[in-house]
């Protein structure tokens, strides 16, 4: 993958090989920063993960950007963002993406390839969770149902396999994705010492 990779909104978990920001402290988070303003130098990573986070973001033209800043030149940006999903705060949740949205954004990205990462097997499965929890009143009893119902109901997801095969399923798709590349002919990224270089 490269001796740089960056994974942003990472909380919780800790990738193997990347460095792991998100702008809140938790298990697995190496910087803590926001992805308005990447606390890197230029040309820095040679991939970076952008995973379910640019519908939590004010702007995400500028965070798009900042992706691009830090990706060292030849290198790459997989994106993945909701489109039928429910909505959740983290701490904001601001808006839903097409595919045809997210190759906007890369638009000044070499495009790879792109995708439905999750399909309508996925969409139902967590709108029938929320529906189920909207009818419960106690706040535990949500939380306990959630997890009985989705371990219960967890074997749906695999419909997608199958579902996915549809054109017809983009129109409920869940997650989308995108890979793209940063053109090459930029200048050359730095590496020096154990972590990537901070911008000063």
């Amino acid at each position: 993958m490269g001796r740089w990779n960056l994974y942003v909104g990472g909380a919780g978990c800790r990738p193997d090989g990347f460095v792991n920001l998100d702008i809140r402290r938790a298990p697995g988070v190496d910087v803590v920063a926001d992805a308005h303003r990447l606390p890197f130098r230029d040309n820095v990573f040679r991939r970076v993960e952008c995973d379910a986070v640019l519908e939590h973001v004010a702007g995400p033209e500028t965070v798009m950007r900042e992706l691009e800043r830090v990706t060292e030149p030849g290198g790459v940006i997989h994106v993945v963002v909701p489109f039928c999903h429910p909505f959740h705060e983290c701490p904001h949740d601001f808006r839903r993406f097409t595919p045809d949205g997210l190759r906007l954004l890369g638009s000044r990205l070499e495009p790879l390839s792109e995708g439905w990462r999750t399909g309508p097997a996925a969409t139902w499965l967590l709108v029938t969770l929320e529906f189920v929890k909207l009818l419960l009143p106690w706040r535990w009893w949500r939380a306990a149902a959630h997890g009985f119902f989705g371990w219960l109901l967890f074997p749906v997801r695999y419909l997608d396999l199958l579902l996915l095969c549809s054109p017809s399923a983009r129109r409920i798709g869940n997650h989308c994705y995108a890979w793209f590349r940063k053109p090459a002919g930029g200048p050359e990224p730095q590496e020096t010492g154990r972590r990537p270089p901070a911008q000063l």
